[in-house]
């Protein structure tokens, strides 16, 4: 075990995949002479070669495309996205091939594209976006936010050697701000089984990716009102954990969906709907949603903190249920 940061342990998870698996290679812009945007893939390319850390043209579509038929001819390429907004530029490469090749032809296409996402530093409506929902229509793709050091290294593994393209969503924000004691040794994280960050009895709050950091300070603040919070991280958004989250609302009877995408579909709506159609009988209070509004992210420091729910949002939140 070593303390690794949110980003070192992504690093760390990438190294050790391309290390067991010669098929695995890294393309992207600037992943290889400079290390990627954000330094993921730093040094990669002295360890593995240029064939294997290959630095791309500024395309995100010839990106895609270039992974769906190295994917189909048995190799396993991970692709960066140096924003998770470009992603947009591939999405008929994504959606209308990648997604769609194993069930017309019954060919994996294990592809991960990497797609660092969400806002918290000014980013503004082109780099700060959190597009998952987007994507969680499409049938044929798998979906990863990862909220811990520990999970954004065996959920990229787990990506990595998934026979479906997966868009794995690694959130900006918590880089190098969230640390913890990451195993050395290479591990996979199974899709599909949520964790449970914090225990309680009162509240539930089921959220994923930065979000839980901004619950777990939240639940923090109920502590003193006597107010016990339970919180959900569903860590995988397809699939999601849908027996975690309606035991937990059976436990509490009072459950948040909090997200920082926008409010309208939004990933929360199908999990709230799934909670009235299984669970209403067990809900003492409606369901509630905190997520941001319907706009661009602002530019503005100022904006933007009013745009991506904040602790004090959550807090008012999980008082108000508390009190039903």
């Amino acid at each position: 075990m070593a303390e690794k940061t949110y980003l070192q342990a992504i690093s760390d998870g990438l190294r050790l995949e391309m290390r067991h698996d010669k098929r695995v290679f890294v393309i992207g812009e600037d992943v290889g002479v400079y290390g990627g945007a954000f330094k993921v893939t730093l040094d990669f390319q002295e360890e593995f070669g240029p064939w294997r850390v290959i630095d791309a043209p500024l395309s995100e579509t010839a990106i895609v495309g270039g992974c769906t038929g190295a994917a189909i001819m048995g190799m396993r390429p991970v692709a960066e996205m140096q924003f998770s907004d470009f992603i947009s530029c591939a999405w008929d490469q994504l959606v209308t091939v990648a997604a769609k090749q194993r069930w017309r032809a019954g060919t994996p296409v294990p592809i991960t594209v990497r797609l660092p996402s969400g806002g918290g530093f000014s980013g503004g409506p082109f780099h700060s976006q959190n597009p998952e929902s987007s994507f969680a229509h499409i049938p044929g793709l798998k979906i990863v936010c990862p909220a811990t050091p520990e999970d954004a290294k065996g959920l990229l593994a787990t990506s990595i050697q998934d026979p479906n393209p997966v868009l794995y969503f690694e959130h900006k924000h918590l880089y190098r701000r969230i640390k913890a004691e990451v195993p050395d040794e290479r591990y996979q994280t199974p899709f599909g089984e949520a964790r449970v960050h914090r225990e309680g009895d009162d509240v539930t709050v089921v959220t994923w990716g930065a979000m839980v950091w901004t619950a777990d300070e939240a639940a923090k603040q109920l502590e003193g009102d006597g107010v016990s919070v339970e919180i959900l991280d569903l860590r995988t958004l397809i699939p999601w954990d849908r027996k975690a989250v309606l035991e937990s609302v059976r436990k509490t009877s009072k459950v948040v969906v909090l997200h920082e995408d926008t409010l309208t579909g939004g990933f929360g709506g199908e999990i709230a709907a799934t909670i009235a159609e299984e669970a209403f009988e067990d809900l003492d209070a409606p369901v509630k949603r905190i997520a941001a509004p319907d706009t661009p992210v602002p530019f503005s420091p100022v904006l933007e903190k009013a745009y991506i729910p904040q602790v004090d949002d959550v807090a008012a939140g999980l008082r108000e249920l508390a009190e039903y």
